[in-house]
């Protein structure tokens, strides 16, 4: 497993690698454009040839992209839908470029509307970008389930999938704390986890996981609330994230702590070690297990 975190790369494309390398990362994860403007960023070829040197001279393996939280590939507003089709096509472009792994996507939102409607809808904007760009994976994100966010459940995942294609580059990125926050508990222990892979595996197939979000939560199983909490200070906990990081299948994916860490500043150095050490106990509780 690629554990690592969300950085910034402020100050030029090539320095989010120095970022990750600063806390331990194996893998990284960045906004490609100001989480707050529809206008992308552009980025010249020297500023792509300085990342990819950067990173190939680094320990980081893997890049992910995290589409803007200004899109919404469900609205049903035309004017928004076109704004998250063109951030999302030049987010995948970009991806392409600089050999991302995946752009990570909030699949978008029904608000009060009728959420099968709104799956077509985002089926249809997520094919388009698909079909306009080349290469880079995209992986749809689970969510917590407020409002009518779409992905809350592994069935409306699945039905996002097949709404936008089923193509071979759509995959989907799971979030531990948005998994809890919408009912799943029992991402927090060994057997309930293997629960989850079989469901996963069942309805979607695990070849279709392609990245991994670590965070704790804040909030209660099922509160439907987006709150993400520092490693083992939510009510996931310790034991619950070293479960949901030892499963057999994920291993050798990237894996991003999103996590305030301290004065709101993101993950620390230290709490990349944490998940590290709480992987390997997760690997060795499951060693020490004895079948039933």
């Amino acid at each position: 497993m690629l554990i690592g975190a969300h950085v910034s790369p402020a100050g030029g494309l090539a320095n989010a690698i120095g970022r990750g390398v600063e806390r331990g990362c194996r893998a990284i994860q960045i906004f490609n454009q100001s989480p707050r403007m529809w206008k992308p960023s552009s980025y010249r070829d020297e500023d792509v040839s300085a990342f990819r040197e950067a990173m190939a001279q680094s320990p980081i393996d893997a890049v992910a992209i995290h589409a803007v939280y200004l899109l919404n590939c469900a609205s049903d507003d035309p004017e928004i839908r076109a704004k998250s089709l063109t951030s999302l096509a030049h987010s995948l472009r970009v991806g392409r470029d600089i050999g991302a792994c995946g752009v990570v996507l909030h699949p978008g939102s029904a608000k009060t509307g009728d959420v099968k409607s709104a799956i077509v809808r985002a089926g249809e904007t997520i094919g388009e970008a698909l079909a306009d760009t080349e290469e880079c994976p995209l992986h749809l994100e689970n969510t917590a389930g407020t409002g009518g966010t779409l992905g809350r459940s592994i069935d409306e995942l699945a039905a996002l999938l097949e709404a936008s294609g089923g193509g071979e580059r759509l995959g989907l990125c799971l979030d531990s704390c948005h998994l809890f926050a919408s009912g799943y508990g029992e991402i927090c222990s060994r057997a309930g986890m293997d629960k989850l892979i079989r469901e996963l595996s069942e309805k979607i197939g695990l070849e279709r996981i392609g990245s991994l979000h670590l965070n704790d939560s804040q909030t209660p199983l099922g509160s439907n609330r987006d709150r993400h909490a520092n490693i083992g200070q939510g009510e996931i906990g310790e034991d619950g994230c070293a479960a949901f990081l030892a499963a057999p299948a994920f291993s050798g994916l990237p894996c991003i702590l999103e996590t305030p860490g301290k004065e709101r500043s993101g993950p620390t150095k230290q709490e990349i070690a944490l998940a590290v050490t709480l992987r390997e106990r997760g690997i060795a509780e499951r060693l020490d297990v004895v079948p039933s």
